[in-house]
């Protein structure tokens, strides 16, 4: 059965500004702005480490290293959240019209909700392609 794409915690927004995801290297040392901006700042940034490499993803914003900058054409859909542990094909429902269109994501979970970059040139085409698919924005 489907996820409730009605019901208001999983409404979606379109976050301001514009999104980076960048990729280091698991040698590679995790930029000093980044971990002062994790202590310091209340905007959108998720690190995750694997044996295989570093993701950094966040908003967009001055203080962030200058070669993040053309990383940084991404726009973010938050599902509204949060969203019980019980709703299940949730990222399955969402990223179906998106790949119907042929539009590449970037997701990345939170323990509340998820976050769905989308490549800032194909923004309304996604909108378009989710609203079409019966999901709310709230405005």
């Amino acid at each position: 059965m489907p996820p409730p794409i009605d019901h208001p915690c999983l409404h979606l927004h379109v976050l301001p500004g514009s999104f980076f995801v960048a990729k280091l290297q698991p040698s590679e040392p995790v930029p000093q702005p980044i971990i002062d901006s994790l202590a310091n700042d209340t905007g959108f940034l998720s690190l995750t480490r694997t044996p295989e490499e570093t993701s950094i993803v966040g908003q967009w914003h001055d203080g962030i290293p200058a070669s993040f900058k053309p990383d940084a054409v991404w726009r973010c859909i938050k599902l509204q959240g949060p969203m019980e542990f019980s709703l299940v094909g949730v990222l399955t429902q969402l990223s179906t019209p998106l790949k119907d269109a042929g539009i590449g994501i970037f997701v990345t979970s939170t323990w509340n909700t998820d976050y769905l970059m989308v490549n800032e040139s194909n923004l309304e085409l996604a909108v378009n392609a989710l609203k079409k698919d019966g999901w709310a924005f709230a405005s």
